[in-house]
């Protein structure tokens, strides 16, 4: 098995304990390796230490567990990082939501302005983490789940010569949003999906080997004036229908951009704010296992469960221990693997992973009447990536314009100047200028 060192950046979140237990679960695949975790902030890093350590002696396993506050000490000789951080926290993302919906924008974490202003903080971060790695641990690669994965990806592959796989259970995962809307079983379904992350369709769909779209069809036709259907999974469901095509969730910010606006300037508050408000309740969780003998995470009072990033392990698995896996990975188009979409592009498809590397597996092309607006995030992408790693305020007010959320010119430079004024403290003074 894998014998390694493997640095976990960020694993002071309230996304730690549930993401050190999915690594242990797979604690025997690296037996005699290392794990160090580290944070800004020692005191949720002792809590998440300490639940690590009571699970891997219970397990009996052979993995040495520490943490730190000291970046660089903690990635000296890494062989493999796990980077999932939020700079700002929460309140941070608060205001990414929250401000552009005054300007009559979603903000929303991924997408959007929002999306675009967790890019900016999320790879100023890494200009630092990749310094460190240069100078400490020329030879690790990084494993990447720190939002938006693509624009982080398409920023250190195009500015770097650093590997970094990101990662995102969306192709796994968004197919069964439509499947149980239409009252279909996901273990009996086959989709498979591709484009940018959080923004990928399906160019391949069976059910029990027959096509699926006809019994989407049939399923709309019977269901689309179902009270009991919930809103979101109706509306993927017309949209799938619609467009011949199984989308991912985060579709509905641009095919129902205006009752999604609606809804979320109606909501008391936005999902940063929800999760604000819990958080303490996490933490306190973590506070009573901390105390046990055998800590055991309840996945209700846990943030994202008990089997956080567990993909990116996966993923982890398949390369140190030579152990082939076809897996979704955002990484750049390499040969062209996915047609319509430049070869220095980050996208997300499936992968061979094994000990050589992570491969592109051949795509088929998206179709035509989903193609174009893919091709549109893939731009903004591109363009976001370059603003964060080395722009300015005119390159970051470029980027916003090309986001198809934001509607005008205007409304991207009033959005930029009170968003980079808001999070000036975690932004470049380049991108303030």
């Amino acid at each position: 098995m894998a014998s390694i060192k493997l640095v976990y950046i960020g694993g002071g979140s309230s996304r730690g304990a549930g993401t050190m237990a999915s690594i242990l679960a797979h604690g025997k695949e690296f037996d005699g390796s290392e794990i160090v975790i580290q944070d800004v902030n020692p005191d949720r890093l002792h809590a998440v230490e300490t639940i690590a350590k009571k699970i891997a002696k219970a397990q009996d396993l052979d993995i040495t567990i520490s943490s730190t506050t000291d970046r660089r000490a903690a990635l000296t000789d890494a062989d493999a990082v796990l980077a999932s951080f939020r700079p700002g926290d929460f309140a941070a993302r608060a205001l990414d939501e929250r401000i552009p919906l005054k300007h009559g924008v979603i903000g929303q974490e991924t997408q959007g302005p929002g999306g675009f202003f967790m890019s900016l903080r999320s790879i100023h971060i890494y200009e630092d983490i990749i310094r460190d790695l240069d100078a400490v641990a020329p030879n690790a690669v990084i494993f990447n789940y720190t939002n938006p994965v693509n624009i982080v990806s398409q920023a250190v592959t195009r500015f770097t010569d650093r590997t970094i796989w990101s990662m995102c259970e969306g192709p796994i995962t968004f197919p069964n949003t439509v499947l149980r809307a239409a009252g279909l079983d996901p273990s009996k379904a086959n989709v498979v999906m591709a484009g940018v992350n959080h923004n990928c369709w399906s160019y391949e769909h069976t059910y029990e080997g027959q096509d699926l779209i006809p019994l989407l069809d049939a399923a709309w036709e019977a269901r689309k004036d179902d009270p009991a259907l919930d809103i979101h999974a109706k509306r993927m469901l017309r949209l799938a229908t619609t467009m011949r095509s199984v989308p991912a969730d985060y579709f509905q910010y641009y095919y129902f951009r205006e009752e999604v606006l609606r809804e979320s300037q109606a909501a008391p508050m936005t999902r940063a704010e929800v999760l604000l408000a819990a958080l303490p309740g996490y933490w306190q969780h973590y506070e009573e296992q901390m105390l046990a003998d055998v800590p055991s995470l309840d996945p209700a009072r846990s943030r994202g469960g008990i089997h956080e990033l567990e993909l990116a392990i996966d993923v982890m698995s398949a390369y140190y221990n030579d152990k082939s896996a076809r897996l979704p990975v955002n990484l750049p188009n390499i040969g062209g693997a996915l047609p319509g979409f430049d070869e220095d592009v980050v996208v997300e498809v499936w992968c061979t992973v094994d000990g050589q590397g992570v491969r592109p597996l051949p795509q088929k092309p998206l179709p035509h009447a989903v193609r174009g607006l893919v091709q549109q995030l893939a731009e903004f992408q591109y363009l976001a990536a370059e603003a964060a790693w080395k722009g300015t305020r005119a390159d970051g007010i470029r980027a916003l314009a090309a986001n198809p959320m934001v509607p005008t010119l205007a409304v991207a430079e009033e959005l930029y100047d009170e968003m980079a004024y808001a999070h000036r403290a975690y932004l470049p003074e380049r991108l303030l200028k």
